[in-house]
Parts: structure tokens; C-alpha cells; sequence
């Protein structure tokens, strides 16, 4: 099955790279997955959001997966619709994942020492953003150097996140 193949191996979905919520389906699913210990929000439209990354995302596999919310049964990648359809090979799809991991532990190397700890909980594009913009005045050579890596790391994975994984 794809699904085992890919999405088990990638987890960009979950772990708040490719977005920093999702919607739930009302109040209920809300409060089903409350109980499964994830962490839901509100946005200014009253709209139950599980919030990003995923409290029940192990490495890149899905802890509650068996009462995983509806949406996240049926989100499917562009990477795995491509895949399914046989427009990208199994071998191609798993070099596009670790292309995109690798983009991914690089920006977080980048942003680990521009961050307190507390920024893990955000997701990816709010913590650069974040970094990106707490620069002072004056920083030393080493940060800005830091940053502009940063800058360009990150607009590199937004690129193949687009061209991979959006839907």
C-alpha cells in the first residue's frame, strides 16, 4: 500500500511543515481528539482547529492513527496522488520525501540556535518567521550569516513543498 510506504516515511503533513492547522469537524471530533491528548484551537471564526505539529506524531508515524481525525483520513499529498496515479515512480516518490526531510532538518539546524525552545511547539513557517524577524539591530556576523542561511534554506523547502506536496 502507498500509503505505508510513503506517508509513514514523510509525516510533513503532521508535524506542522506543510501546515500549521487543520480543520476539525465540529464540536465533537474536537473533543475526541481533546481525549486522545492533542491539542485543539480556535480560530477567530469559532472553528475547531487540531493544532500543528501533532501531539501524536511519533518520528513521522501517527500515534492515534486507528481515531485519527477525518481530515487528516483523508488529506493525500500531491507526491502520493501523483504516486497512485503512476505519474512518479515508488523509488522517485521516496527520493522527493528525503529530499524534503533533509530541506527540513536543515532549516531546523538553522533555526536552533535563533529560537527558545518554547518555538518547537509552532509550526515550521511561523517559526522562521518568527526567527527571521526577532533579529536586533546589531547582530554579530555569525547570526546574520545564520539568518541569511535560514532565509535561503527556507525558501528553498518552501519551493519543493509546493512543487511536491501541496494539494
Amino acid at each position: 500500500m502507498l500509503t505505508d510506504t510513503l506517508c509513514t516515511r514523510c509525516g510533513l503533513c503532521c508535524d506542522g511543515t506543510l501546515f500549521g492547522d487543520v480543520e476539525l469537524r465540529g464540536p465533537s471530533e474536537a473533543a475526541r481528539v481533546e481525549a486522545l491528548g492533542l491539542e485543539v484551537d480556535t480560530d477567530d471564526a469559532d472553528t475547531e482547529l487540531l493544532a500543528l505539529p501533532c501531539a501524536g506524531l511519533t518520528g513521522t508515524r501517527c500515534s492515534v492513527y486507528p481515531h485519527r481525525p477525518q481530515c487528516c483520513r483523508t488529506f493525500e499529498c500531491r507526491l502520493l496522488q501523483q504516486a497512485r496515479r503512476g505519474e512518479v515512480s515508488v523509488d522517485d516518490a521516496v527520493k522527493a520525501i528525503d529530499d524534503a526531510r533533509a530541506q527540513v532538518r536543515r532549516v531546523h539546524a538553522l533555526l536552533a540556535p535563533l529560537e527558545s525552545r518554547q518555538a518547537a511547539r509552532l509550526p515550521l513557517s511561523e517559526r522562521v518567521a518568527n526567527a527571521l524577524a526577532a533579529g536586533p539591530v546589531r547582530e554579530d556576523s555569525r547570526t546574520a550569516r545564520r539568518r541569511t542561511e535560514l532565509r535561503t534554506a527556507s525558501t528553498a523547502l518552501r519551493r519543493t513543498l509546493k512543487v511536491n506536496f501541496a494539494d
